[in-house]
């Protein structure tokens, strides 16, 4: 048994049918429906060519859509990333040494924008890498008392 004309008709519609965003009507050059089933007949790749190049241009559109989304990550990605600060050790004499480990914090934390507790941890290691063992305990000392009052009052807000 051979399949009928309207078999072939219905198969035709199907492959040309849409992928994603575009809808499953065809592309017509007449709008009588005789005229719609001649042409479809005589010019069959009419249709397929119209729907493959809405279909390529809807392609085209979500790479560009996809592209632009990835550039924009990546930008956001590379503005959050890591805080190149350069730090100058100078060597004092001190008489209040507390103090300037307290000014000298405050000044970094303060100037470079640090926030982040990796950030933290690096500028705490820099101080205690630069200075000798006798200083370490006032280090950690004033930094803690800075870090606390600098950041507690602006998680009270």
């Amino acid at each position: 048994m051979k399949p009928s004309r309207e078999y072939y008709k219905k198969q035709k519609v199907q492959q040309r049918g849409c992928k994603a965003l575009c809808c499953s009507c065809r592309f017509s050059v007449s709008s009588s429906e005789e005229a719609e089933s001649s042409s479809s007949d005589q010019f069959p790749s009419v249709s397929s060519l119209a729907h493959a190049m809405v279909q390529e241009r809807l392609d085209q559109m979500i790479r560009e859509r996809q592209e632009a989304r990835h550039k924009e990550r990546r930008k956001q990605r590379d503005s959050e990333g890591t805080k190149f600060i350069v730090m100058v050790a100078m060597e004092k004499s001190s008489n209040d040494p507390r103090e300037d480990f307290r000014a000298s914090m405050v000044e970094m934390i303060l100037a470079n924008r640090i926030e982040e507790t990796k950030d933290l941890r690096s500028l705490l290691n820099y101080y205690m890498s630069m200075n000798s063992k006798e200083y370490h305990v006032i280090i950690l000392e004033v930094f803690y008392e800075v870090c606390s009052s600098l950041f507690s009052c602006c998680k009270c807000h």
